[in-house]
């Protein structure tokens, strides 16, 4: 997909603050520190759009973006580790879960996953909350770059085994060597329409 616009909408925390729900929607969700900035800054070709940082659980907001007049790119608080106090953590799961049941333009969640970690009963139990909701799910492992080549097919069947899925369902995504842009559009749009 070829980005011409994309601008930040609002930040939200409660359905009342949600924008209009009047364009397709993809949400960005991941533990805290996976490269969810870096992947969906990388999609939209900018910097710094969305802000980036090594201290996990720096996005503690559901923050609304939107592409191209036609596409809203919703980012999602990482959860797991991050530097916060237990209290703000505590909301978040509960944030996340009224944003992902209760939103109608939903089209689906990319989850993103650091190829490096196996995933956990957290991602796994992730994906089939979000399927009993029948919200479909991109799976993305990022961070490729920091492994050889032959330590990334390695993980990728570990990552795949792990989450009970085929390897070919899991898409290899490195913002930095810029591989696996094309592979996360082209899913986007098949849930879309776009």
């Amino acid at each position: 997909m070829i980005i011409k616009s994309v601008e930040f909408v609002k930040s939200a925390v409660n359905p009342s603050q949600y924008p209009m729900d009047n364009l397709p929607e993809i949400a960005f969700a991941g533990r805290s520190n996976v490269g969810k900035s870096s992947l969906i800054n990388s999609l939209v070709n900018r910097k710094n759009l969305v802000k980036t940082s090594s201290t996990p659980g720096r996005t503690q907001l559901i923050n609304f973006f939107m592409a191209n007049g036609k596409l809203s790119l919703v980012d999602l608080p990482g959860y797991g580790y991050a530097k916060v106090p237990e209290s703000v953590r505590k909301e978040w799961g509960p944030m996340i879960e009224r944003y992902l049941s209760t939103r109608s333009s939903l089209r689906g969640v990319v989850l993103i996953m650091d190829i490096r970690r196996i995933p956990t009963e957290v991602e796994v139990d992730f994906i089939h909350w979000l399927g009993q909701f029948h919200i479909r799910c991109i799976l993305v492992l990022t961070k490729t770059d920091k492994l050889s080549k032959m330590k990334q097919i390695k993980q990728y069947h570990l990552a795949a085994k792990g989450l009970g899925v085929e390897p070919a369902e899991l898409i290899l995504f490195s913002a930095k060597a810029r591989t696996g842009k094309d592979a996360v559009w082209n899913a986007i749009k098949r849930l879309t329409d776009l």
